[in-house]
């Protein structure tokens, strides 16, 4: 469990909720483990099977406290919330900002400035760990030219500049991703980005992740109440959560990237977890998968602390936690919306 800006984490998967007066008493089997006064609370976050009383759902309700349901792995189920705390003035808040370029920029900015900050230091932590199994040179060069590149994300008057600044960050930063890979560089060679179909298992793997990810991030803006569809960098189209793919920015290289380089310089996966498609492109077998997948949730496990909120979480938490910081300043809370930036 964890309490972070008036919101209640439960991530204990055969937790179950209940009411005792007016507090939320968190129980497993015969045990109370937690108990929270609801009157702290704007909203809970549950990740078990076990789920909640009707009694205390209808109190979450009369409170007006956002109850969100999800999987133990993060996928969005249900959600309950009161008639004084709908979402539809958040979301009306959302689209004029979607339909304003000016405002949608000033939001995607911040995606943008924390994805190529945190794509800079997943190289600068290469040269610190590994510097004489690296290009020194190389390396040094390409982050300086990333840093150069968040100035130039940040000074972006338009969503045109803003989107040349991240091709441009994009390019540079998989120009030397090769350069990461310390084992079996043959049957892991990389030379840049393919997606449909990946060309490569790294490109397989990046993709992979990538997906998972964004649909975490869409599980998260599902449960603050933000519409996963309504992006602000990320065009509309049907079917597409462009939302989710904004937001997803910040996380590409700081979880997915270091996870897939983590999974083959540790040889947790090799050349016969990959299997070649009729059309050339490269996936993971099922037991490549399989692999993939116990290494992503060891990593969602794993703590960290955030470097706004100057809190311990697990991450697995964060794009929960960016979700509501993101909904708070459209909401008028927060000044500006503040991407993660790790290091």
């Amino acid at each position: 469990m964890k309490r972070l800006l008036n919101t209640l984490f439960v991530t204990t998967e055969d937790a179950y909720l209940t009411l005792d007066g007016d507090n939320v008493v968190v129980m497993r089997g015969e045990d109370r483990i937690g108990r929270f006064p609801l009157h702290n609370l704007e909203a809970i976050y549950y990740f078990g099977y076990k789920g909640a009383s009707p009694r205390f759902m209808g109190a979450c309700a009369e409170r007006g406290i956002d109850l969100s349901f999800f999987s133990p792995h993060g996928k969005f189920l249900a959600k309950v919330c009161g008639e004084t705390r709908g979402n539809v003035l958040l979301r009306r808040e959302q689209y004029r900002i979607a339909d304003d370029t000016e405002r949608s920029c000033d939001v995607a900015r911040n995606f943008i400035i924390g994805k190529v900050f945190n794509s800079r230091w997943v190289i600068e932590r290469a040269r610190r760990d590994h510097p004489l199994r690296v290009d020194m040179d190389s390396l040094a060069a390409a982050s300086a030219e990333l840093a150069s590149y968040a100035v130039k994300a940040r000074e972006a008057l338009s969503l045109e500049e803003l989107r040349g600044a991240e091709g441009a960050a994009a390019r540079c930063y998989f120009g030397v991703f090769n350069q990461l890979v310390l084992v079996e560089e043959e049957a892991f060679a990389f030379s840049g980005r393919s997606k449909r179909p990946p060309r490569d298992p790294i490109n397989a793997l990046l993709s992979f992740g990538y997906s998972i990810q964004a649909s975490s991030c869409a599980s998260a803006l599902e449960g603050v109440g933000l519409d996963p569809y309504c992006g602000f960098m990320h065009q509309e189209r049907a079917g597409r959560k462009s939302l989710a793919l904004d937001l997803v920015e910040e996380f590409r290289s700081v979880f997915v990237d270091r996870l897939v380089l983590s999974c083959i310089n540790n040889r947790m996966l090799s050349a016969n977890h990959f299997e070649t498609g009729s059309d050339g492109g490269v996936r993971l077998t099922d037991k490549g998968r399989g692999v993939f997948f116990a290494a992503w949730q060891k990593k969602k496990k794993e703590e960290l602390r955030h470097p706004f909120l100057n809190e311990k979480l697990p991450w697995g938490l964060l794009p929960h936690v960016q979700a509501l910081l993101l909904a708070r300043y459209i909401r008028g809370d927060l000044d500006g919306y503040p991407p993660f930036m790790w290091k």
